[in-house]
């Protein structure tokens, strides 16, 4: 099944990129990378015959691949012609998903968030003014209780009183 996969990987790989790298991945499967276009795309076993789990990805900084956007079963009898516009089309709902921001425009927490089809988005939420720290009496009380048992240890060490 490798073979098959690694040679229909190959083939694909000709047709969607003129720059690519072909490599095989742990679980039997085979990636293609387009570092130039920052996509990637898998080509699976998925148990059946003659069958493969296609699944496209983007490039994160750094080149890690971010998992996978997009994912669907294809018949690897069909042409080279009919599985690259399977990838092409994969291709374009992973751009269309997680457009990569301008550089230096990244927000802290994790990505963005888009609204879903329909729905308005909603406003983006005011930064919270940060409060002055301040000791407060609990603390203050915490600090007298551990001053007083540091006090009265040392007392019964050095001030007892007992006169042997």
């Amino acid at each position: 099944m490798y073979t098959q996969l690694r040679e229909t990987a190959q083939e694909l790989a000709g047709v969607l990129w003129r720059e690519h790298t072909v490599y095989r991945e742990r679980g039997g499967g085979v990636v293609i990378r387009g570092e130039h276009v920052g996509r990637w795309i898998s080509l699976g076993p998925t148990g059946g015959k003659d069958q493969a789990l296609l699944r496209a990805g983007r490039l994160l900084d750094g080149g890690t691949t971010a998992p996978a956007r997009t994912e669907v079963v294809v018949d690897l009898t069909a042409g080279t012609a009919e599985l690259a516009a399977v990838c092409r089309s994969l291709l374009a709902d992973v751009a269309a998903v997680a457009e990569p921001a301008p550089a230096g425009a990244r927000k802290r927490g994790g990505p963005e968030r888009k609204a879903k089809p329909g729905r308005p988005e909603r406003a983006a939420r005011p930064a919270r003014p940060r409060k002055e720290r301040h000791t407060s009496f609990g603390s203050f009380v915490v600090l007298l209780c551990v001053a007083g048992v540091l006090g009265a240890w040392l007392y019964s060490l050095f001030g007892g009183g007992y006169g042997y």
